[in-house]
């Protein structure tokens, strides 16, 4: 099945640094079924994300392939998540990247 991974990023991405590798492990990820998170897709294009990079503004999820959202736009993603009980693990993440104000990386299927 496919999954989207999401993970705590311990230093905030620099202006020219790029994310083009898998590391879930240095991220310690969480995965999240496609099928449970796909239903979202619509409403996080609200949120002003980043594409690998700073240097390359996106709304939304960069669905296959990895994005960098800032604290901003984690504590929205909050709100949209947290009704939701399949999304428990994935709200929990998000809370402590909120109360630590860092950036979350999301690794696309």
């Amino acid at each position: 099945m496919d999954s989207h991974e999401f993970g705590i990023m311990t230093e905030a991405p620099q202006k020219n640094q790029r994310f083009d590798l898998y590391e879930p492990e240095k991220y310690h990820v969480i995965a999240v079924d496609d099928d449970i998170l796909f239903p979202f897709m619509q409403d996080f294009m609200i949120l002003p994300c980043f594409a690998h990079t700073l240097a390359q503004p996106f709304e939304g999820l960069v669905y296959c392939g990895i994005t960098l959202i800032p604290p901003t736009a984690v504590r929205e993603m909050v709100w949209m998540v947290s009704p939701h009980p399949k999304l428990a693990q994935l709200t929990a993440l998000l809370k402590r990247a909120v109360k630590e104000n860092k950036y979350v990386i999301h690794f696309g299927i």
